[in-house]
């Protein structure tokens, strides 16, 4: 995917990196961005990648699954992708409330059946 992005991109910058830890320095970037990331991650690696996000940047905004599109707040659900690989992915579906505990505050920029969207202050 980053050799496909370079050559579509060839004046950008691509990184490989783990969101747990961003290969970063504190306070390198105005914002991070999670679209439909977060909901993946279980409760401690969600409150590592908080901690990283606000290591690195003065903002973060989340997109992610609204519970209004789920009837458990969380689960184990098989995914078969188009090579025929089965795997077994963890999915946490959210209300507004909760992003914003979870983060200790911010604002609610959307909230709607299928997902919603949260930005908090560093």
């Amino acid at each position: 995917m980053l050799a496909i992005a370079s050559q579509r991109v060839p004046d950008g910058t691509f990184v490989q990196g783990d969101g747990l830890t961003l290969p970063f320095a504190d306070d390198s970037f105005d914002r991070v961005l999670a679209g439909h990331f977060y909901g993946h991650l279980d409760a401690t690696q969600r409150e590592l990648f908080v901690r990283e996000a606000r290591r690195v940047a003065t903002e973060l905004v989340v997109v992610d699954a609204s519970l209004g599109h789920s009837e458990v707040e969380e689960e184990w659900a098989q995914r078969i992708l188009l090579d025929g690989s089965n795997w077994e992915v963890y999915k946490r579906y959210f209300t507004p409330d909760v992003l914003l505990s979870e983060f200790g505050g911010g604002e609610v920029l959307h909230t709607g059946h299928r997902f919603v969207t949260v930005r908090s202050p560093g």
